[in-house]
């Protein structure tokens, strides 16, 4: 076997590897246009028609430069010549404030998500290599990161209903250009990548200059392997003491008191960060002083409140649950997920909405039955409502409307050892 043809069975197997286990019937990959993704998408290409798999490939035109409608163009074409059906999604959302590349990232994973549920998509495919790994790995530590920053990117994460698998996150950056040179197939390079304004730009440069002390991508890869190894372990033992002290009570989270303070300082921050974010059905977890302020709260027997998520003290025990102020203006329709978690059943009517119970509902409610959840929570609940007039809480099955977590049962338990 020839080294170039050596080369290319290795990127094949590297495709093969990431999906090995968990093989969907169709699947998307992500293409910039740039030499990553482009070279994914052939590989990708090749490997779908041998397991024949349905491929999709999916641009998302951030409209920041005149040039990314022709780029996608570009794409398109490419995938048309490899039989792989193409979407171009375009995002209008910049206001011109905050962080542009941060605010772009969130854009673009969020319209790929919608658009692939859209398609019954359940898998989507990143082009990320080696090299974007350790300039992660810099771009984190220059903002004094903990161990699950520093661990970087994963190969395979699961985030609002969507895979997001990295097949190439072992190879490097200079192997698939040349894949692609073999193919005599031409990329387009972002001139953003030569942009010295932003982080990631400057953590390249940084590299250039610590590879001369010997510190390259493989050294760096490394030690996030071990960092990887330590962060594991730590899941494991919040895993372990969640089940301990932790148990679900319709949506919110019960920690004993007791055996909660039996934990260790870190485990406890883990465990508790975890489950604001599960609460919140957000994607991160707060940090910093305020996660130890609230948790200083907590040891304190105190009433809280951080990342949309109620902290309501007790002698023998603490409730975690959704702030009423986080959802007040959250609505939906019968059927579909409210506030990321929530779907209501057992009611057609078009005309109803989905929309927390509040003051008001709880007005129309009454006199609560027995072993209802606290009114902090029922407030924060989903219910139905005509109007101004209520239908249905079905949290205390009040009207013909049933409940149910869109994660299933034991979800909390089981993300905990794969965020």
């Amino acid at each position: 076997m020839s080294e170039v043809t050596a080369k290319q069975a290795m990127l094949k197997h590297c495709v093969a590897t990431a999906f090995a286990y968990d093989k969907p019937d169709q699947l998307a990959v992500a293409v910039s246009g740039g030499g990553d993704s482009m070279a994914l998408l052939h590989l990708m290409a090749e490997w779908a028609e041998d397991e024949k798999i349905r491929l999709w490939a999916v641009t998302v035109n951030h409209g920041l430069r005149p040039e990314a409608a022709e780029e996608a163009r570009f794409v398109s074409e490419v995938a048309q010549k490899l039989q792989v059906k193409h979407t171009t999604l375009t995002w209008t959302g910049w206001s011109g404030q905050g962080n542009l590349q941060d605010a772009a990232r969130r854009a673009r994973y969020r319209l790929m998500t919608d658009w692939a549920k859209a398609q019954g998509i359940n898998t989507i495919a990143l082009a990320h290599t080696a090299d974007d790994q350790a300039e992660t790995f810099f771009m984190r530590l220059a903002r004094a990161s903990g161990i699950d920053g520093l661990t970087g990117m994963q190969r395979r994460r699961v985030s609002d209903g969507i895979t997001w698998v990295r097949p190439l996150l072992m190879q490097e950056r200079f192997e698939l250009r040349q894949y692609l040179r073999d193919l005599r197939q031409p990329w387009i390079d972002d001139p953003s990548n030569d942009n010295e304004a932003f982080d990631r730009i400057k953590a390249r440069r940084a590299m250039e200059e610590l590879s001369k002390l010997g510190i390259d991508i493989h050294v760096v890869g490394r030690v996030m392997d071990h960092l990887g190894q330590v962060r594991s372990a730590l899941d494991f033992a919040t895993h372990d003491h969640a089940l301990d002290c932790v148990s679900e009570d319709q949506g919110d989270l019960i920690l004993n008191r007791r055996r909660f303070a039996e934990g260790a300082p870190e485990i406890n921050r883990r465990l508790v960060a975890h489950a604001l974010r599960w609460i919140a059905s957000a994607d991160y977890g707060p940090r910093g002083m305020k996660l130890q302020e609230f948790l200083s709260a907590m040891m304190r027997g105190r009433d809280a409140t951080l990342h949309g998520v109620r902290l309501l003290g007790g002698k023998e025990s603490f409730r975690l649950t959704r702030e009423h102020a986080a959802v007040a203006h959250t609505v939906a329709v019968p059927g579909t997920v409210w506030d990321g978690r929530w779907i209501v059943e057992g009611i057609e009517d078009k005309g109803l909405i989905v929309r927390a119970l509040g003051q008001d509902g709880l007005l129309q409610l009454g006199e609560l039955p027995d072993g209802a959840p606290p009114r902090e929570t029922l407030s924060a609940s989903p219910a139905v409502f005509d109007g101004n007039t209520l239908i249905s809480a079905p949290l205390v099955r009040y009207g013909p409307a049933t409940l149910r977590l869109a994660q299933p049962k034991g979800d909390f338990f089981t993300t905990l050892l794969s965020h």
